[in-house]
């Protein structure tokens, strides 16, 4: 799954990277949790370029009566993006990328405390989880767009760690991801594969990421090693 990432990489990387126009300003940020605003790369249809623009994290299907939903909704399962009626449709048509820098993962062999670890790829890169975006809209009117991280089964390096990861989609893809003109998500199943385990790196890190006041770059510092005592 993914409920914690990082993005801190520079605003002017961003654009050049998803060749996209920046519609809004970014600062750092060490510890991004659901229910934020989160940057996202989509095509507008309506002035034909791309665009990064905040979308709250959680997905609120434009058809929800109650908002709520979302806290439920930050991950979509690759295996059945086709199937539930949250994700069919907007797999065809709302797709879009979430840059990131890296992501939080806690150790599930562990069934208490358990040890927050901080995954990147090996040459510390920004990179970009395959995401769905909709918009929805309130009884007053108010329109929100929100959107989800998808996933997939985790590969062999983060299977120390838990059964799933985000979806990375590789740079060269990017095209084919946000492409408008394939309205029916025509060949990218193949893409939601686990990314290389021999391209990324995980470390522990302390137990202050667990909350989402905590945002500094002492998160991602590699937590000191446990000394045992006999």
């Amino acid at each position: 799954m993914c409920g914690r990432y990082t993005l801190i990489h520079e605003e002017l990387l961003l654009e050049q990277m998803f060749e996209a126009e920046m519609m809004i300003h970014l600062m750092g940020r060490y510890n991004i949790a659901p229910s934020q605003p989160i940057p996202i790369v989509r095509h507008d249809l309506d002035i034909h370029r791309r665009q990064i623009n905040f979308a709250q994290w959680g997905l609120i299907p434009s058809w929800a009566k109650d908002p709520a939903i979302g806290n439920r909704m930050i991950n979509a399962r690759s295996e059945s993006l086709r199937e539930k009626p949250s994700f069919r449709g907007i797999y065809n048509l709302k797709r879009c990328l979430i840059p990131a820098s890296g992501f939080y993962e806690w150790d599930a062999s562990q069934k208490k405390n358990r040890t927050p670890h901080y995954i990147h790829l090996l040459d510390e890169s920004l990179f970009a989880f395959a995401g769905l975006w909709d918009t929805w809209h309130d009884p007053g009117g108010a329109q929100i767009d929100t959107c989800t991280i998808i996933t997939t089964a985790a590969n062999a390096m983060l299977q120390e760690l838990h059964h799933r990861m985000p979806v990375i989609i590789p740079r060269e893809y990017y095209n084919r991801w946000l492409d408008p003109t394939n309205q029916t998500a025509k060949g990218l199943d193949e893409l939601l594969t686990p990314y290389p385990a021999d391209e990324m790196h995980h470390y522990s890190v302390s137990t202050a990421v667990n909350k989402p006041a905590n945002d500094s770059p002492d998160l991602i510092k590699p937590a000191p090693p446990t000394t045992l005592f006999g």
